[in-house]
């Protein structure tokens, strides 16, 4: 995993690359959140890809108690991907929901996730 940042506007940025799962449980999620908030990060990209299927999946929880802990540290996290193909409608309202506000966002591109964090 490397860890690239983007200084816009003098706002830090952190984006995760990894050609591999970042993400796949819970700790996971709370330890890179540790770890880029240590580094004075609190803004994070982190790609879909980079993150377990089962997250993407409501009904076990991964989603909620990781992106509850991104609140809470009042971090932003922008996730960059393609969530069409996920057909779950609780999914889709909670991409929808969670875009109108500004502390966790879904995305389809690099360009989209610097643009929303770094205008706040």
């Amino acid at each position: 995993m490397k860890i690239e940042t983007h200084y816009i506007n003098n706002i830090k940025i952190a984006e995760v690359i990894s050609k591999k799962n970042v993400i796949n449980n819970i700790d996971d999620g709370v330890e890179l959140l540790g770890n880029l908030y240590y580094q004075d990060f609190d803004k994070i990209i982190i790609y879909e890809k980079n993150i377990t299927p089962d997250f993407f999946d409501l009904k076990n929880g991964i989603a909620g108690e990781i992106l509850q802990k991104f609140s809470t540290y009042r971090v932003r996290l922008v996730i960059i991907g393609a969530f069409s193909k996920y057909t779950s409608k609780s999914l889709a309202n909670f991409i929808y929901e969670s875009n109108k506000g500004n502390q966790i966002n879904f995305v389809t591109s690099q360009t989209e996730a610097i643009k929303l964090l770094s205008n706040y």
